[in-house]
This record gives C-alpha cells, sequence and structure tokens, in this order.
C-alpha cells in the first residue's frame, strides 16, 4: 500500500470513528434525554444544535471523512488486484453512503422540517414524536455504518501491513 494511501485511510478511519462516536451519543442518550423534556423544550434544544453543529470543526471532518472515503472506494476499483482492496471499498461505501448518503437524504431533511417548527406551536408534540423517532432511526443507521466504515478501513490497513503469505 502507498504510503499516501495508508495515510488517507488511516485518516477516514479515524474520521469515521469521530463521527461514529458524535452520532452514537446521540443514539444512546442525547435523544433519550430530549425526549424527557417537554416537547417545546426539545424542540428548542434540537433546533439550537442544528444551528451549532454547523462549525468548521464537525464539518471539516464530517465532510473531509466522505470526500476520503469516495477518493479510497475510486482506488479501491482501480486497483482492485491488490491486497486490502475489498476492505477499502467496503469502508469507504460504509462512510460514503450509510453515514454521509444517509445524512444528506434523511437527517438534514428532518432537521430542515424541524426548523420550521415553532416550539410553542400546539401540534408540537406531535410533529415533536414524529420527529425525534424518524430522525432517530436514521441516526442509528448511520451511526452503525460509521462505526462499521471504520472497522472495514482498520481491516484494510491491517491486511496490506501483513507480510505476504501470512
Amino acid at each position: 500500500m502507498p504510503r499516501w494511501l495508508f495515510a488517507l485511510t488511516l485518516l477516514t478511519a479515524l474520521g469515521a470513528g469521530v463521527i461514529g462516536g458524535v452520532f452514537y451519543a446521540f443514539s444512546t442518550f442525547v435523544m433519550r434525554a430530549l425526549r424527557r423534556r417537554p416537547a417545546a423544550e426539545a424542540v428548542a434544544a434540537m433546533q439550537a444544535i442544528n444551528v451549532a453543529v454547523i462549525t468548521p470543526a464537525f464539518l471539516g471532518l464530517f465532510l473531509g471523512a466522505a470526500a476520503a472515503s469516495a477518493a479510497i472506494v475510486v482506488r479501491a476499483l482501480l486497483r482492485w488486484h491488490t491486497p486490502g482492496s475489498a476492505w477499502l471499498l467496503a469502508g469507504g461505501l460504509l462512510y460514503f453512503a450509510g453515514t454521509f448518503g444517509v445524512t444528506m437524504l434523511f437527517n438534514v431533511p428532518l432537521n430542515n422540517a424541524l426548523e420550521n417548527i415553532s416550539p410553542d406551536a400546539p401540534d408540537a408534540p406531535e410533529q415533536w414524536a414524529r420527529y425525534a423517532a424518524r430522525w432517530t432511526l436514521w441516526n442509528h443507521v448511520r451511526t452503525a455504518a460509521a462505526i462499521a466504515a471504520t472497522a472495514a478501513l482498520m481491516l484494510a490497513l491491517v491486511t496490506c501491513a501483513r507480510p505476504a503469505g501470512r
């Protein structure tokens, strides 16, 4: 494995792992805590979170891992015969489609719709319940994909570092 690909794979695995951890936190306790609050508080809090997350630190990691995973997929397909290519392809696709793609196709549109909900609206509790259920379901998917991508990319590194014949 060329050094640049090793470095790119390592950085992508780390990025996917960090993003997976952030999403895991939401799946395991943040959304549960928000669901225990009155709908008006939960809607307002999630609206604030959706604004606060738009930072160079988060977006740089999230989008950087997506771009790197796309490059890894291309490299795996172009050099399919090389050791670790299947793991590179799996890891790249898991992050790009399963984490980045799911976010863009499901979580972001749900967040955009939530932005139009007034926390004090009479139907806010029903809207919040629908939002929280759908958003959390898709968050579980992208969490699992990010963690699986991390594992696949790590396996690619191990496969490529292993001496031939072992």
